[in-house]
């Protein structure tokens, strides 16, 4: 992280205040605090000038959207604090590999006596960035490389081709990137790929080649993704042995989809929060703007953490969702969804309950999954203050079920339906949080509720993703 640097006002010292985070490298001197503090909030400065060192390819006016709030400081207090958010954004723009800032007095002949000239020295990344990682998704895990064009037109545009190899999938990519000045929240991207998946919980080979639009924007405490997507699908068997079920599946299609994304999370943490709530909901309706397959589809994501005594933490979450065929056609396994695995309804294989075929698992057009979960210390507390920090012990509840509706039925009978051969497990074990990328469980699981078809995994079970119930 970078430090905001600042040269003292008369009466301050010469080595100047300690700002904390503001600050980080600011030494401390022989006054006290509350005094410091007084000086600083009452001495009214103004700032008159910010520089700029170090600009080659970016645009003049993204970077005065960025700092516009520097000049609206009152005080010196004010000004290290405005300087420090503006550093953050210039940051967020994906532009600089380095940001700093200088606080000086002004000097020159317009100099006032309260005046100040903020210096933002910066290092711009190069036109053209390499990159190599390992991504873990949901049970799966992938090598990817990439290659980024950052400020491509000097306005934080970027363009990016990325290449990813992993256990079920292997996909390409180019994409383009575009924030609006000022609000980085509201950007536009376009995306062209080609994934190829293998699912073999249905002995299913599919290959999308699409292209896709997305526009995201902030509404009050809420994120919004409108997005539209055109794309190509093959389907084909990846075994000999897979059902007629998924043979009759077998073939090319094409989709052309509007989605629309609400996303509130408060939470402190994506991969294991302590605190803070989540409401995901999304819809997505197909052959209205084109192609051969036509459903709306709705499904949502909730989920709750409170923090109690002991460093203990309980969570709820519940998913649910509904995919309605439009017109004569029916859905395809595709587009359907699926229940089942250590990242759901844990002590159940991968993608293992509902409706099934000779061993082939079709997906469902209707499910629900909720979850009650409390994280604790590891026994002891082995490792506190450090990389013991990074498990938890987990004890869980879950339950869920999945399965295709009669849509001439009421929602009485719907809710009846899902309500029916309710699977449910229990459990205990170790949670291993890796950073904000992803966690690993291993867990001991009692399956109940097994209806016939389901494949269950009694005893232990691991599991790794980011997204989990």
């Amino acid at each position: 992280m970078g430090t905001v640097h600042a040269r003292s006002l008369e009466p301050l010292p010469a080595g100047g205040p300690d700002f904390g985070a503001l600050g980080e490298e600011a030494e401390l001197v022989e006054v006290e605090p509350e005094a410091k503090q007084e000086i600083l909030e009452n001495k009214d400065v103004v700032v008159q000038h910010v520089h700029f060192e170090g600009l080659g390819r970016t645009k003049d006016d993204i970077i005065m959207y960025e700092i516009s709030d520097v000049f609206k400081a009152k005080n010196l207090i004010d000004v290290m604090r405005k300087s420090h958010e503006a550093r953050e954004k210039l940051l967020r723009l994906g532009i600089f590999r380095q940001v700093e800032v200088l606080i000086d007095t002004c000097q020159g002949d317009d100099a006032l006596p309260n005046g100040l000239d903020v210096t933002f020295e910066v290092t711009e990344l190069r036109r053209l960035t390499g990159s190599y990682n390992t991504m873990v998704g949901n049970n799966e895990g992938s090598m990817v490389l990439g290659l980024k064009f950052p400020n491509l037109f000097g306005r934080a545009e970027k363009v990016t081709f990325q290449f990813s190899y992993g256990t079920k999938e292997t996909s390409y990519g180019l994409s383009f990137f575009k924030p609006q000045p000022g609000k980085f929240e509201r950007n536009f991207s376009v995306n062209l790929y080609k994934v190829t998946g293998q699912f073999p919980w249905s002995s299913l080979r599919e290959t999308d080649r699409g292209i896709s639009t997305e526009f995201n924007f902030p509404v009050w405490k809420t994120n919004h993704t409108l997005k539209w997507e055109g794309v190509w699908r093959e389907l084909g068997c990846l075994a000999r042995t897979a059902s007629f079920s998924v043979r009759e599946e077998s073939g090319h299609s094409l989709k052309s989809s509007l989605s629309h994304a609400m996303v509130i999370d408060s939470r402190n943490s994506s991969i294991l929060p302590r605190r803070g709530a989540l409401l995901k909901i999304n819809q997505e309706l197909a052959g209205y703007t084109g192609g051969d397959v036509s459903f709306l589809k709705e499904d949502f994501e909730f989920q709750l953490n409170k923090q109690l005594i002991w460093d203990s933490v309980v969570s709820a979450s519940l998913w649910g969702g509904m995919l309605v065929p439009i017109g004569d056609k029916p859905s395809s396994i595709a587009d359907r969804f699926y229940l089942g695995g250590p990242t759901s309804v844990r002590g159940f294989s991968m993608y293992s309950i509902g409706p099934q075929s000779e061993g082939d698992y079709l997906g469902g057009e209707a499910y629900w999954a909720g979850g009650l979960h409390l994280y604790t210390p590891l026994p002891f507390r082995p490792g506190r203050g450090g990389f013991g920090d990074l498990f938890r012990t987990h004890f869980f509840l879950n339950a869920g079920n999945l399965c295709n509706l009669n849509y001439g039925d009421g929602p009485r009978a719907h809710l009846q339906k899902l309500a029916e051969c309710i699977r449910w497990s229990y459990g205990a074990g170790v949670v291993l949080r890796l950073g904000n990328i992803a966690r690993l469980e291993l867990n001991y699981c009692f399956p109940m509720g097994v209806q016939s078809g389901d494949r269950i995994c009694d005893g232990v079970q691991f599991g790794a993703g980011i997204r989990f119930l």
